[in-house]
């Protein structure tokens, strides 16, 4: 996305309009509730509730069939279709519910007992870690309502101290063994489940009984996407930020827990740990660590900034991340791969490409940021359209710079390229056995087109015609030439 940087002066909790419509929004004297804000329309159009529901009810679906694939069919995503549909001798529903879904995780008897009380005692200790654990305070922009919200950045510790407990309780004094993540896969993923469940509707009430900051809670004409988008734009128990807690502990934490614990799976199995399962433990952690290394760069990101915190914040930190993010480890234990060495090669260049494009798209923006827009970009200065904005009170005029130089001229969101180069990567060191691994990058570039239209909604939304003018500048969304 473009450098967004306001102006000193810009009035607190103001919403942002075109120049060229504010006038004719402050005349209309509709209720402000009822108008558009960053990340909340009040009225949800048909096709967007539609969309909403189907993915309320088939994103868990979805998580669960690949879940079962992976336990049961051998990583083949074909399986229960065609022991539902195919097969010679098929099985009902019924069947495949009792023998696929639910005997895997209730048997033996009390093993998803014992795995509820490890995600329980999991969630508690990273909840004690993010408010004991020391770190510097950042902050994020301005709500809606004005509230300039301080969080504490601690999350790099956090990491350390939980791979470091984790390392020396399973190899130093046997408290755990080391692969009791995979050895709890199927059960894990029910757990996750309930909990995404639970905290999304909890997070929901909250909003409207006992919200954080009252003026930050923002509501639509349905109740679907309500819940799923969320009501609460901040929502904080004592110094815990939701927010926050789950995405960069609950969720990226266990990200790289799940590769540790697949990684001595694989070696338990095989008596080794192929090159594939390194490669995708050191790329996982470059991602992983390159997050919390800039932790506090992430408190000005649309998640942060925009997203109210529901089911798709909720759910899909506690759930779609740990499970769909770390497909390729789980693969790879029942399907070691070594990679020869012109893979080996090929693969690490493609990725190191990649992470340098996404590190310095980031720098670009930083620097343009820091220097108010005085800074040299590829050894030239920095090209940016002035767009100037009048809040909907109409009481200020800002000004943000958007920066139309460096990667930011060659594509709008060349940050995005960057990390489909690395999803990429990460899959195809699996090898070309099977489609699972790959529903990675395919799941990202979903996401991550998805954002692409909704940040430039929210550009074009606030800056009208200057934004129309930036397109006309960098052409190209993503990919240079083509789209």
């Amino acid at each position: 996305m473009c450098l967004v940087k306001t102006a000193a002066g810009a009035s607190k909790g103001a919403k942002a309009v075109p120049s060229d419509q504010a006038n004719a929004k402050l005349q209309s004297g509709k209720d402000e509730a009822n108008e558009p804000t960053w990340g909340r329309n009040k009225h949800v159009k048909p096709l967007t509730w539609v969309i909403v529901a189907f993915l309320l009810f088939f994103a868990p679906v979805i998580v669960e069939y690949v879940v079962v694939c992976m336990t049961q069919y051998d990583g083949a995503l074909s399986g229960p279709i065609n022991d539902l549909f195919l097969a010679e001798e098929t099985i009902t529903f019924s069947e495949f519910l009792i023998e696929k879904v639910y005997k895997p995780i209730a048997e033996p008897e009390g093993f998803f007992l014992q795995t509820a009380k490890i995600y329980v005692t999991w969630l508690l200790f990273q909840a004690l870690l993010a408010v004991t654990v020391p770190g510097p305070i950042g902050y994020g922009q301005s709500t809606p309502a004005g509230h300039k919200l301080e969080y504490l950045v601690n999350g790099l510790n956090c990491w350390v101290v939980t791979h470091i407990f984790f390392v020396v309780g399973a190899w130093g004094f046997g408290w755990w063994k080391p692969t009791i993540i995979y050895d709890h896969w199927a059960q894990l993923s029910i757990c996750m489940h309930l909990y995404g469940f639970a905290l999304s509707l909890f997070c929901y009430i909250k909003a409207f009984v006992a919200p954080t900051h009252a003026g930050d809670v923002k509501t639509s004409d349905s109740m679907v996407f309500n819940f799923f988008m969320g009501v609460e734009f901040n929502p904080r128990i004592g110094s815990l930020d939701f927010k926050l807690f789950h995405n960069g502990r609950i969720g990226i934490i266990l990200w790289t827990l799940v590769n540790i614990s697949c990684a001595a799976a694989q070696y338990e199995r095989h008596g080794d740990i192929t090159n594939s399962m390194i490669m995708v433990n050191i790329g996982h952690a470059v991602y992983v660590l390159d997050f919390f290394f800039n932790e506090d760069w992430y408190l000005r990101t649309i998640d942060i900034c925009h997203d109210h915190f529901g089911f798709y914040l909720a759910w899909g930190d506690a759930v779609w991340l740990p499970i769909m993010y770390a497909l390729q480890s789980p693969f790879m234990v029942t399907h070691p791969h070594e990679l020869n060495t012109n893979e080996v090669v090929v693969i690490s260049a493609f990725f190191c490409l990649g992470y340098y494009i996404f590190r310095d798209v980031n720098h670009q923006k930083d620097i343009f940021r820091s220097s108010n827009g005085k800074a040299l970009i590829w050894g030239k200065k920095a090209t940016y359209i002035d767009a100037t904005y009048v809040t909907a009170d109409g009481s200020t005029r800002n000004s943000s710079l958007l920066l139309t130089s460096g990667w930011w001229g060659v594509a709008r969101h060349s940050n995005y390229l960057a990390d489909l180069l690395m999803s990429l990567c990460f899959c195809l060191v699996t090898g070309y056995t099977h489609a699972l691994p790959y529903f990675y990058i395919c799941q990202m570039i979903c996401l991550l087109v998805g954002r692409i239209y909704r940040d430039e909604g929210r550009c074009k939304g606030k800056y009208g015609k200057f934004w129309d003018e930036y397109c006309a500048q960098v052409p190209y969304r993503l990919i240079p030439g083509i789209w």
